[in-house]
């Protein structure tokens, strides 16, 4: 049985931008459907099935950070996040409530397009695979993640809530316990792309994560900052039943 393509939802205020965006994107294969808001957005998700959102950040009524932060606490629905020229905060922000990846506007289609098929292309493989550690249960330090429920817990069996960059954040760091990695290839092997000039992605996520799993976040001792270098888990990983 063929599989259908893939059904993008775009939420924008802006219609030319709404109406382009999904000509393109129809016209490379994909399903689309448009929302001008919040509202509109949350009736579309009630009547159809969708792949990925492509969110703006600016928009009249709920903004787009804050339709992020909603949607990924009700699930891991991948959002690719737009946001306004140069405003560094928004795209920060967007990455740090669950947003899968941004792109400034004004932006080349076929870029949009190219990290459309990124995030989906990684999805998929999340759906199927956890990476090396799918069906497993790791222990390190004081905690212990389940790979498949995408569960976080420490050892006194509260469990913490990881967004979808977080889970595989993590997972990369426990599949390479002590050693170090640098943004590059962080940034690479949880997005799929390559680090900008000044792209404080990982650094963001990286600390994120720490004020989540560190004793001191102030004084990181799980994931430890190598000067020049990068990042490591500084911790042994052991799988248990």
């Amino acid at each position: 049985m063929m599989s259908l393509p893939p059904h993008i939802l775009i939420v924008d205020d802006h219609r030319d931008i709404r109406d382009a965006l999904a000509k393109y994107l129809e016209k490379n294969g994909m399903r689309t459907t448009t929302a001008a808001n919040a509202i509109a957005m949350d009736a579309a998700l009630k009547l159809g099935q969708f792949d990925l959102i492509v969110l703006d950040v600016m928009m009249p009524g709920e903004d787009g950070l804050s339709v992020c932060r909603r949607l990924r606490a009700q699930g891991n629905m991948p959002i690719l996040m737009l946001t306004a020229l140069g405003d560094e905060t928004d795209r920060i922000v967007g990455l740090e409530v669950g947003a899968d990846d941004y792109l400034p506007k004004p932006f080349n289609p076929r870029e949009l397009l190219a990290r459309i098929k990124a995030i989906l292309r990684r999805s998929e493989r999340a759906e199927v695979t956890g990476g090396t550690l799918a069906g497993h249960r790791l222990a390190f330090d004081r905690w212990v993640m389940d790979t498949d429920r995408r569960s976080l817990t420490d050892s006194d069996g509260t469990e913490v809530a990881l967004t979808t960059a977080e889970f595989r954040l993590l997972t990369v760091f426990l599949e390479r316990p002590r050693f170090v990695l640098s943004r590059d290839q962080l940034l690479d092997l949880t997005s799929g792309r390559a680090a900008q000039v000044f792209d404080r992605t990982i650094d963001n996520q990286i600390s994120r994560l720490r004020r989540k799993i560190e004793v001191d976040p102030a004084k990181p001792a799980l994931i430890a900052t190598v000067w020049g270098g990068g990042y490591s888990l500084a911790a042994d990983v052991r799988e248990v039943p």
